[in-house]
Order: C-alpha cells, then structure tokens, then sequence
C-alpha cells in the first residue's frame, strides 16, 4: 500500500540542539536538501519555536539547557495540537536503556552521536513521507499492517482484519509511532482518554485481543511487548 510522496522545500525541520558545530552541520545538509529550518538551543526555546511555528519533523537533542530533550518531547506528546510531530532524538547516551526510555517518551527515532549524515536524511525523510502519506490519503502504512482511516478499515498482506473499537483505538495509536514504546498508563490516556477510570491491565486483556486479530497462523507477531516497559508497533519486523 506504498504511496508516492515527495519531501523537500515543503518541509519545515526544527532543530533542538545546543552544540553549535553540530547544529550549523545539520542545517548546511538539511537546507542543501530542500528543507525549512529552524534551530532551538534550548529547551524552552524549542517549546516556543514549535507553539510559533508547528514544524513537520523535530530533530531533538536529549541534553539540553533549561530543559531537557525529554522533558519537551513529553510536553509535545501531551499537546493536542502538537503530539503529532515526528521527533528523532539525537543523542550521545547511546545505552539501550536510554533508547527505550526515549522512545518510550514519545520519540519516533533515535540517532546516536556521532553519527552518519546520510543515514540520519534517509531516516527524516522515510518519517515525513510516512507522516504525509497518511495524511494526504487518510493511510497509516505500517509494512505488511495498513490502516484506512477514512474507510475504518484494518488490513494486513490484502486480508481485511475485523477490530473491535478499541483495539483499532490501540493499533492507530502504536502504529503511528512504529518502534515507539507505550507504557500501560500512556495507552490508557490515549486510547480511553485521561479522565476515563479503567485498571492498567486492561491493556493486556486488549492487547491480546489485538494480537488474535492481526496475527494468522504463521505471521510474526506485529505487536511487542517490552518488559516492564510497554508495547510497541515492532517495526523492525518490517524493516520500516
């Protein structure tokens, strides 16, 4: 269910970072692309560039003056008008657990210092064609598992899957983010809603649900489970 789009000048990128050097290098590359760019030093200073000026993608740095990368991408993700933003995190904490932790807060990526120019370009422009794709046809193409928004319609390899309304509440949300992890009181805020009263493990029961749903005799399971973390959409399944 691939879908052609193009990104480029349309795009505007703001960057978070306090490093000047490593700033004025992911300006010179993204602007020598076509993009908009915009660059935060701090971390209040990008929750008012990105109130000012709504970017399509937000390359942010976990340390930073004021506040810290996590911290803003937990802002974002809180805002209604805003939670919808791709963000990489570009970090120099490498460990796994720093990764899970980011990704569990809400980013969509996470790049490790130093590190490779083009590879982080490949992966800013796969997030803003996923990003705009699903926008512009109302499609949320997660590999072999498409969502059709406008129709209500789930299908996985051209098979209709028929999902109950929450576990197609709970498979939108994750498959927005692929890789990124939920924890069970975020999916209950997101997909009940923060002043709906429901136990955390009733995410598991739908969480099961949602695998006998998605997942045929023989086909990966889709849906991950992060121990003592959460759940995640597993894009690695996909290589997407």
């Amino acid at each position: 269910m691939g879908i052609g789009i193009v990104v480029g000048s349309s795009s505007h990128i703001l960057i978070v970072e306090d490093d000047e050097a490593i700033c004025a290098l992911l300006r010179y590359n993204l602007e020598r692309e076509g993009y908009s760019v915009g660059a935060a030093h701090d971390g209040e200073a990008a929750i008012d560039s990105v109130t000012e000026r709504k970017p399509d993608l937000v390359l942010l740095d976990w340390m930073l003056p004021k506040l810290s990368g996590i911290e803003v991408c937990r802002q974002l993700r809180r805002s209604p008008r805003l939670r919808d933003i791709p963000i990489i995190i570009v970090s120099a904490k490498g460990d796994e657990a720093d990764k899970v932790r980011g990704l569990q807060m809400g980013a969509d990526d996470y790049v490790t210092k130093p590190f490779s120019v083009a590879e982080l370009l490949a992966r800013i422009q796969r997030l803003l064609r996923r990003a705009q794709s699903g926008a512009a046809k109302g499609i949320i193409d997660g590999g072999a598992v498409a969502i059709d928004l406008d129709g209500h319609k789930v299908v996985r390899n051209g098979r209709s899957l028929h999902l109950g309304p929450t576990e197609f509440r709970m498979l939108r949300t994750m498959i927005s983010h692929p890789g990124r992890v939920f924890g069970r009181e975020e999916l209950l805020n997101l997909v009940w809603g923060p002043d709906i009263f429901v136990e955390p493990r009733t995410v598991d029961v739908h969480i099961r649900r949602l695998r006998l749903a998605i997942n045929a005799d023989g086909e990966p399971d889709v849906i991950r489970t992060v121990r003592g973390a959460g759940y995640s959409y597993d894009a690695a399944t996909f290589g997407i």
